[in-house]
């Protein structure tokens, strides 16, 4: 007894010293991450991009892996973007409508704030107006998340080197011209989408909406796919030539929130297509640059999206099925994350979104 009893113990030391290398691999492999978060966007809505797919594989499908995060703020256990999007970005529960700060309004860094720190590009491209709730959970500390002169001003100061979204207006409105001021940082300021494909540099900053950017059926075609693209090429070539750690960007796919607030079934599809098309840009640069990882996850779940039967005979062949909400704003179920590439095995099962944030941090080196 006692021998099988040392067997056991012997079996389990070894399986955890297994894994603990493993987790040290992992942190020691992982020089890029590639953020996506679907804004809104529950496993209802991976559900009807597979099933308007005719069951075709999607990327979702591809994974690497897979886990589940819970998603309540510090004070309401049914977030906003806001602090959603906090923990995402710093691994800290804060209160509705608070960005980048704790619930005392004590500021927290965010894996892009350190990862710049020790010596890592960043980038960030998005749907929606650059000051948006999400991406400034990336760069900015705000008490009340409508505060875009506040971050306005954190956005200057926390020199990510790529951004593309909208917010034109924003930088423009206030008693300072934050459009001249990032000019005179060295940025190099694109006011025109047209200029997206040829542009350079190791700071690009691209405002090409005057608020968001269109919705998808409006005209907005393969923006988001495109501003994926020209931010991985930036971001590798900055690293290439002035030596960088590796590379932070987030990319969001905005609208699919905005379409669900309005119970917009074919509108919601259109942007969950976008949101792919953009994925699949990020998945094909994973596959060919090892020590990459790509997350793609959630904020949060709006509208309480369902996928229903629209018969209570389930002997019939087929029932067909309807897209129902059941609420206006946003539901406190867990949401998906999919992993790809280098360090996918690292993150597995229930968690909460700052832990996600956390493990990240840590695969990259940044954790404090």
């Amino acid at each position: 007894m006692r021998k099988i009893l040392l067997l056991v113990s012997l079996c389990c030391v070894a399986c955890c010293s297994a894994d603990n290398v493993a987790s040290q691999e992992s942190q020691r492999e992982v020089k890029n991450i590639i953020y996506m978060i679907g804004d809104g966007m529950g496993l209802a809505h991976v559900s009807m991009l597979q099933i308007e797919g005719g069951y075709e594989p999607t990327v979702f499908d591809e994974a690497d892996n897979v886990a589940l995060i819970t998603t309540y703020s510090a004070n309401n256990r049914v977030t906003d973007s806001a602090a959603a999007g906090t923990a995402l970005a710093t691994g800290f529960k804060t209160n509705n409508s608070m960005v980048g700060v704790t619930p005392d309004s004590v500021a927290v860094r965010s894996i892009m704030e350190k990862a710049h720190d020790k010596g890592f590009a960043t980038g960030i491209a998005v749907t929606c107006y650059l000051q948006h709730a999400t991406p400034a959970a990336f760069y900015a500390h705000l008490m009340d998340r409508d505060d875009k002169k506040k971050a306005n001003e954190d956005f200057v100061a926390s020199g990510v080197d790529v951004a593309f979204g909208g917010g034109r207006v924003y930088f423009e409105r206030f008693d300072k011209d934050y459009v001249q001021t990032l000019t005179n940082a060295g940025y190099n300021v694109l006011l025109d989408e047209a200029q997206l494909a040829s542009a350079e540099g190791d700071k690009v900053v691209g405002l090409f909406a005057d608020r968001s950017m269109n919705k998808i059926l409006e005209g907005r075609g393969d923006y988001l796919a495109n501003a994926t693209a020209k931010a991985l090429e930036l971001l590798d070539k900055n690293v290439e030539k002035n030596s960088r750690e590796g590379f932070v960007l987030m990319v969001e796919g905005s609208k699919i929130d905005f379409r669900t607030h309005d119970h917009e079934t074919v509108a919601i599809l259109a942007e969950m297509r976008d949101f792919e098309k953009a994925i699949k840009v990020a998945k094909e640069y994973v596959d060919n640059n090892p020590g990459t990882l790509l997350v793609v996850t959630a904020d949060h779940e709006t509208a309480g999206t369902t996928v229903v039967s629209n018969e209570s005979d389930f002997r019939l062949s087929e029932s067909g099925i309807e897209y129902k909400y059941s609420t206006l704003g946003h539901s406190g179920v867990m949401v998906p994350v999919y992993l790809y590439g280098t360090g996918a095995e690292a993150i597995n099962g229930v968690m909460d979104n700052t832990e996600l944030s956390w493990r990240l941090q840590e695969l990259i080196g940044v954790k404090e």
